[in-house]
């Protein structure tokens, strides 16, 4: 059984990347950490004001910000039956916000957004960037995922700094 996605956009808003690239940038995140059992992930393109509210909400901080991940289930979930979907979570992005990074990291909008993407699935794992060693991993991983995509070369080594509390564009 084959991941499944559900992808939305905001009224008003655009997306950064093609349903078929979240897709696939989907798939190569969760490969990439090793997940076999079929996850349900769902996507949203928000506006800034909409992940604001969700930033002040779920993580204190009343800003805009690039990527949320709001955790469900996690994989290795030992009450989830065997082949039964891991219903993930949520990753919610702001267009506006990439968009603006991108610019300010030289990279282009489709790099950016598929690095935020990797990086959201990635905390939907549980996998974080708290500590140093934690911040390597996850660094190592996301550079993993991102050479498995097609992109724009714009990213050639992944700057997780840009992730780190405070340091939002």
């Amino acid at each position: 059984m084959p991941n499944d996605y559900d992808i939305s956009v905001e009224d008003g808003e655009h997306a950064t990347l093609t349903d078929d690239e979240v897709r696939a940038c989907c798939d190569a995140t969760l490969a990439r950490a090793g997940v076999e059992r079929p996850c349900m992930v769902s996507i949203s393109f928000v506006s800034e004001g909409r992940i604001r509210a969700l930033n002040a909400e779920w993580r204190g901080q009343d800003r805009p910000t690039d990527v949320i991940s709001l955790e469900c289930e996690r994989p290795d979930d030992p009450a989830l039956a065997p082949g039964e979907p891991c219903e993930l979570g949520d990753v919610v992005l702001a267009p506006t916000y990439i968009e603006r990074q991108a610019g300010s990291f030289g990279t282009t909008v489709a790099d950016e957004s598929r690095l935020l993407l990797s990086h959201g699935v990635l905390h939907l794992l549980g996998i974080d960037h708290l500590s140093d060693e934690d911040a390597e991993r996850m660094e190592e991983l996301e550079e993993a995922i991102l050479s498995d995509l097609p992109g724009d070369g714009t990213i050639n080594r992944v700057v997780l700094t840009r992730h780190r509390e405070g340091d939002d564009v």
